[in-house]
């Protein structure tokens, strides 16, 4: 059976993980996942035990105490679900950053071009002389 084993303390190792769940049983295997880019605990693992009846005999004296100052969560771990590679919802494409001209009005187009030449005038501007503006 395979067990979720949550809100670990974050310095358990897997081998203290399998100390705790080897008390009640064989285990087979014991994991703590990690984050993929600082490589440190995400706080929950599983563990697989080979006998049902050890397992979930784990479960029951596990679940809801303490340890290594956590109280740690321990039930019956639900099947993955796999999930096609362009199954991911869409999460928009973000802001893609650069000055568009913001609270500068009428100074070009920000990454655009900004001043073309000539004349304020001949270009169309701004004629700071107009009240209207």
């Amino acid at each position: 059976m395979n067990i979720y084993v949550g809100n670990l303390p974050y310095t358990l190792s897997e081998g203290e993980l399998e100390e705790a769940f080897g008390a009640f049983g064989q285990v087979t295997s014991a994991r703590i996942i990690n984050d993929k880019f600082t490589g440190r605990s995400k706080g929950f693992g599983f563990v697989e035990m080979a006998n049902d009846a050890e397992a979930r005999a784990a479960i029951e004296k596990l679940n809801n105490t303490e340890f290594g100052g956590r109280t740690i969560v321990a039930n019956e771990a639900r099947p993955r679900e796999e999930k096609a590679p362009g199954d991911r919802p869409f999460r928009g494409g973000g802001d893609r950053g650069g000055d568009r001209g913001g609270d500068r009005p009428f100074r070009g187009g920000g990454d655009r071009g900004g001043d073309r030449g000539g004349r304020r005038d001949d270009r169309g501007g701004r004629d700071r002389s107009d009240s209207r503006w």
